[in-house]
């Protein structure tokens, strides 16, 4: 076979693998101060299964009592297969329904405001009542360019993932409905 026939015949064969979908991360997130924040940490660990990070404050914000430094939330990411088991889990505690304006260019939020929701999970005495914030991002192949230290390029606005296409992909994977 010549390379010509070749490049008629795949792109005949199959989609572009540079346009494919896939969910890049999950991110767990709660906020919270002192026993709060051990509460949140507890709780972020218990759902994903991973050791999670606390994030601290970069700003100052009187209003609040917030200085630089101060341990204001938790946080942590989960890819690859068990990203989306865990992404399963957390659509059941929203009954798969989401708010389209929740949905933006390259990911999408939703909060739960009590984690006994999530499907599988019992009330924690140590923790309480307590909510979180979950974040999914979608890329495309061909992200390194734009994130490698040496030789950087630049990815074009075609390469992004619109929010039309996110809800697409999750009515088609998840089930999932846009309100």
């Amino acid at each position: 076979m010549t390379k010509q026939s070749l490049k008629s015949e795949s792109k005949t064969a199959s989609t572009n693998m540079m346009r494919t979908i896939k969910i890049e991360k999950v991110v767990l997130s709660a906020g919270g101060v002192e026993d709060n924040l051990k509460k949140a940490k507890k709780l972020i660990e218990l759902i994903s299964g991973t050791k999670s990070q606390i994030v601290e404050s970069q700003k100052r914000i009187p209003a609040f009592n917030v200085r630089p430094g101060l341990e204001v939330g938790v946080c942590t990411t989960v890819r690859g297969k068990q990203a989306i088991e865990l992404l399963k889990r957390l659509l059941g505690a929203v009954d798969n329904k989401l708010k389209r304006k929740s949905v933006a260019s390259n990911h999408f939020s939703f909060g739960i405001k009590e984690y006994i929701e999530i499907p599988g999970m019992e009330y924690q005495r140590d923790i309480g009542v307590r909510g979180l914030n979950v974040t999914i991002t979608f890329a495309r192949a061909g992200l390194r360019v734009q994130r490698k230290k040496i030789k950087v390029g630049r990815v074009p606005k075609r390469q992004h993932v619109s929010a039309d296409e996110i809800m697409k992909f999750m009515e088609g994977q998840f089930k999932t409905a846009f309100i």
